[in-house]
């Protein structure tokens, strides 16, 4: 059975500040680490009142700092925000203080607004057009020193951190496939290319020194409680804040609420519904079917769960639920096999 993993962006709920989204995030990661997550995994992004991983490298080192084991990475930084030897060093002294658990997925979106973006960069001369080479050049600092080259990575240099390509669109999926990189799907928020992506993917891969073959991670919503009336109430907080940030006005992680249709218009629902389709929002029975029907439909090498929950207590009970549903699946094959 393929390994599940963590998607955090350190969410702030409403009454709360920064400084509480971080004491959970480590939490969960170290629950995450005991019930047999494979990696743990936060996002850039800047400008949002609800969202506090910004730092990505630092609240990355914080949870690797908390936990043992576990993988922890980016999923993503947003590389046109930064010249690639800063993620070297970066990413480099992550790996020298934690070897061997550092993960870098990296995406070419800036992760905010054009006006925060400009705010990042000073100027808008670095994009997305950029982003093979810099990846390339980012790879190339993590890499051992070749000679004659004067500009090194320190830490960084021979480290050879992992690397990731993200997105949400067929452009990364073909990169990675060339680059030889392991590849991951945004589909909890843009399932749309899901399956088409992840085709060109393993159709056009390239073996690499990283990487001998494919490997693709597809993303997907998971609320899940003791039954499914109150999972979907919890689900309610994500679906509110898709329909803050479509109106404009990004705000905190809401608390839930009886009905999502009180809050949004039909035109609304009906682009949350689109946006969040790969979700899998149930009781314990509901996810475990729900999910086993996601695994094959896609034939995902890995799985990465987000979960956007206002109640940290429910949170965490989400979280085990779905790594409950993981050894169910992976137990099943097994006793299948032995019957």
């Amino acid at each position: 059975m393929i390994p599940f993993s963590v998607l955090d962006l350190s969410p702030i709920p409403q009454g709360s500040t920064a400084s509480d989204s971080f004491r959970n995030t480590l939490d969960l990661a170290r629950h995450a680490e005991a019930w047999g997550y494979n990696r743990y995994w936060l996002a850039e992004h800047h400008n949002m009142p609800g969202i506090a991983s910004a730092a990505t490298a630092v609240v990355i080192g914080h949870v690797a700092g908390g936990t043992k084991t576990i993988r922890v990475g980016s999923g993503g930084i947003m590389l046109p925000n930064h010249a690639p030897l800063v993620i070297a060093e970066q990413f480099g002294t992550l790996e020298s203080l934690y070897p061997g658990r550092i993960d870098l997925g990296l995406g070419r979106a800036p992760g905010t607004d054009q006006r925060t973006a400009h705010a990042l960069r000073r100027n808008l001369a670095s994009s997305g057009d950029s982003f093979p080479q810099d990846v390339l050049e980012l790879q190339a600092l993590l890499g051992p020193v070749q000679p004659g080259q004067v500009v090194r990575a320190v830490p960084g240099a021979g480290t050879n951190v992992p690397l990731w390509l993200l997105g949400s669109s067929l452009y990364s999926a073909q990169l990675a496939a060339m680059l030889g990189l392991p590849f991951a799907f945004a589909s909890h928020f843009a399932p749309d290319m899901m399956m088409q992506a992840v085709e060109i993917y393993r159709t056009r891969f390239q073996p690499s020194e990283q990487l001998d073959r494919p490997h693709a991670m597809v993303g997907v919503n998971v609320v899940a409680a003791e039954s499914d009336r109150e999972a979907r109430r919890l689900f309610t907080s994500a679906q509110q804040q898709f329909v803050n940030l479509r109106r404009g006005t990004p705000g905190k992680l809401a608390p839930p609420i009886d009905d999502i249709d009180d809050y949004a218009t039909p035109m609304e629902r009906a682009g949350i519904d689109q946006a969040l389709a790969c979700a899998v929002v149930g009781s314990p029975e509901t996810v475990r079917r729900g999910l086993a029907a996601f695994i094959d439909r896609t034939g995902a090498d890995e799985l990465i769960i987000a979960g956007h929950i206002y109640d940290h207590t429910a949170r965490l009970r989400s979280y085990e639920i779905a790594a409950d549903v993981h050894r169910q699946l992976v137990t099943a094959p097994a006793e299948a096999s032995a019957a």
